[in-house]
């Protein structure tokens, strides 16, 4: 169906829950002095008509006139409102609910007064006490505060509250001029989405700080396109390890979620991000692999394009064509964007392959974690979303993204800096 019939067909039921939710507004501030509740009033249908433009303007003005900061800001704009206002139904339906078991109740006992006990005399004195119904739409909307509250921090104070993760891991193959190593990882950049370009780069300078010895990179560089990389290359370009940096691509390099003019501007895209991250430093492994040595010692460094065991994304990674070569090898050491990976094809087909590491899910930007404790939507979808996992001697590590995606902030998920040091055992 056309998004001429279909944006006012949304528009009219989100205007049909405004309406909704204006009378419990109206419930709530009865106690209210006649101006404040009209500049009250104003205001909630001001920010209604501001969100209608909004959802106009996002669906039917060119995106790239937009730009893709005002589409984010639109797009959030319109999602905080009304997860504020459902949060606000649910308190309004809970009186709705009353009401309709009080009704049925009086249809059944055939009175239209609730019952008063005779031991409870009538009072004598008169009360301040408020309405259920007054209760209800007041507690509505305090806790409708509570989504604008967090999606707001979650945005200003999570989108770039960068946290180092360290972690030892001990190997029993490592070499011994391997011992200690220091490796840096970082994932899921989506520099389109960035909109604080000098809290960016003080999360490199973390990154920097730690002095890793190598440096991983598991894909997503991009949301879509090449060019969003324009005002970023001197950022990244900055990092860099005496044992050299690594990358591979991520499901959202390829471009496959934009509509392009042809096949051809496709597979331009993708040589041109390709040639940004090697013009960064970085050694970009498409089903390659590369040896790093160290004396007479050697580990293996492995990279595949994207490889998902979930239906709805790409299989592009080759693990055969990596590990040629590497058959002989101690340490091998995988990037493979998609977690889902590990479990689907690394472990039963390649149990000499020491430590995955991945990224892609990004904790979904929500969750809590408390000590050991770790909670996430995203867990009901992918077995392994987040952290350190082990399947006998074989080692997987998501990191949980150092950018964001859809929404331009964190809760609870602050973007990470992975160091893991390798050990032998």
């Amino acid at each position: 169906m056309n998004k001429l019939v279909i944006i006012p067909v949304l528009a009219l039921i989100l205007l049909t829950i405004d309406y909704y939710v204006f009378q419990g507004i109206k419930t709530a501030t009865q106690g209210f002095s006649d101006t404040t509740r009209y500049y009250l009033h104003a205001t909630y249908w001001g920010i209604t008509i501001l969100t209608m433009i909004g959802l106009f303007v996002y669906h039917f003005v060119d995106p790239y006139w937009l730009g893709r900061n005002v589409r984010t800001a639109i797009m959030v704009g319109i999602f905080t409102n009304y997860v504020s206002k459902f949060v606000m139904i649910f308190f309004l339906l809970l009186d709705e609910i009353w009401r309709v078991i009080q009704w049925i109740y009086y249809k059944i006992v055939g009175t239209t007064t609730p019952p008063v006990p005779e031991a409870v005399p009538a009072p004598t004195v008169e009360t301040s006490a408020i309405t259920r119904s007054e209760f209800l739409a007041k507690a509505g909307v305090v806790m409708a505060t509570v989504p604008v509250v967090g999606i707001t921090w979650g945005i200003v104070s999570g989108a770039h509250d960068y946290r180092v993760r360290k972690k030892t891991i001990y190997l029993p193959n490592l070499p011994k001029s391997f011992d200690g190593i220091k490796i840096g990882q970082i994932s899921d950049i989506h520099s389109g989405s960035f909109w604080n370009r000098t809290a960016v780069q003080g999360g490199v300078e973390t990154l920097m700080k730690e002095k890793p010895d190598l440096i991983f990179f598991t894909g997503d560089l991009v949301n879509n396109t090449a060019d969003e990389m324009r005002d970023y290359v001197e950022v990244f370009n900055k990092i860099t390890a005496p044992l050299g940096v690594y990358s591979t691509l991520g499901n959202h390099d390829y471009g496959d979620y934009v509509s392009w003019p042809n096949a051809q501007a496709k597979v331009k895209n993708l040589q041109t991000l390709t040639d940004i991250h090697r013009a960064m430093g970085w050694d970009i492994l498409i089903n390659e692999h590369r040896l790093i040595q160290e004396g007479e010692d050697k580990i293996a460094v492995l990279g595949i394009e994207n490889w998902g065991a979930k239906a709805r994304f790409p299989k592009y990674g080759k693990m055969t064509e990596a590990y040629r070569g590497t058959e002989d090898i101690p340490v091998k050491l995988l990037l493979s964007h998609d977690p889902s990976h590990w479990r689907a094809e690394v472990i039963p087909q390649y149990p000499d392959i020491d430590l995955t590491f991945s990224g892609h899910t990004h904790g979904m930007q929500l969750g809590v974690e408390i000590g050991d404790f770790r909670w996430s939507p995203v867990k009901y979808v992918y077995e392994e979303w987040a952290d350190l996992y082990r399947h006998e001697n074989q080692y997987l590590y998501v990191n949980r993204g150092f950018g964001y995606l859809g929404f331009p902030g964190r809760i609870g998920i602050p973007p990470e800096i992975t160091v893991i040091e390798l050990k032998r055992s």
